[in-house]
């Protein structure tokens, strides 16, 4: 007798969707799939925060760079799987992204933990069944790039804390020095600190911001 799984799938490309939803109706353990589909953060804010319905899904597949929904501040599959956390604790979140950037990877490790990271470019059908089976195992799995992105920031030395990356992230933004802490609950002294620590970890101890930039751009961080 097969148990059915209920899935919600987000990605601004119905095809996608589609794709994903064919591949997994082949999986290897038996599970009749029923999904769900959203195409931006505004519908996918509907679904998960709709009391109602009292929607429950065994498994979310977010994809990260999505449509936001700016009166609610939902700009990304990263917000979107806080939201998840927050109103179905008991999901298993996967999020698909293009992003091979390592601080993009690592910021998306640290502040979803999701039962699965893959990035587009790593994985075929079959690689996708692969991690399907291994997540609803109760396993975690990441993709091949994900994996050799935490090996270079480890190998390298350059594990860097929220802010010092929330500060690398803002200065590629444009954001001047003198305006970090607008968008950072930090002084300005604490901020020129950090920003020595940082020049340390890419050994540029004279550099600029511009330099802090260039170095982050050749290691991929950014």
């Amino acid at each position: 007798m097969q148990t059915k799984l209920k899935i919600l799938m987000v990605d601004d490309h119905p095809s996608m969707i589609e794709g994903y939803k064919i591949i997994l109706s082949y999986n290897t353990l038996g599970f009749e799939i029923e999904t769900t589909s959203a195409f931006n953060c505004e519908s996918a804010y509907e679904i998960i925060t709709d009391k109602s319905k009292k929607s429950f899904f065994d498994l979310v597949f977010l994809d990260y760079s999505l449509p936001p929904f700016e009166k609610e501040k939902i700009t990304s599959g990263e917000d979107l799987a806080i939201l998840v956390k927050s109103h179905m604790p008991n999901s298993k979140i996967v999020i698909i992204t293009s992003h091979t950037e390592a601080l993009v990877l690592y910021n998306i490790l640290r502040n979803v933990e999701p039962a699965g990271l893959l990035v587009k470019s790593d994985f075929s059908a079959d690689e996708l069944i692969v991690a399907f089976d291994i997540i609803m195992r109760g396993a975690i799995y990441h993709s091949f790039t994900v994996k050799e992105c935490m090996k270079e920031l480890l190998s390298k030395k350059i594990y860097l804390d929220n802010f010092n990356r929330e500060i690398i992230k803002l200065l590629a933004q444009g954001i001047k020095t003198k305006s970090l802490p607008n968008h950072l609950n930090l002084s300005i002294s604490t901020i020129e600190k950090r920003k020595v620590q940082i020049k340390d970890y890419f050994c540029i101890e004279k550099g600029t911001d511009e330099d802090i930039i260039r170095e982050a751009k050749r290691l991929g961080l950014i």
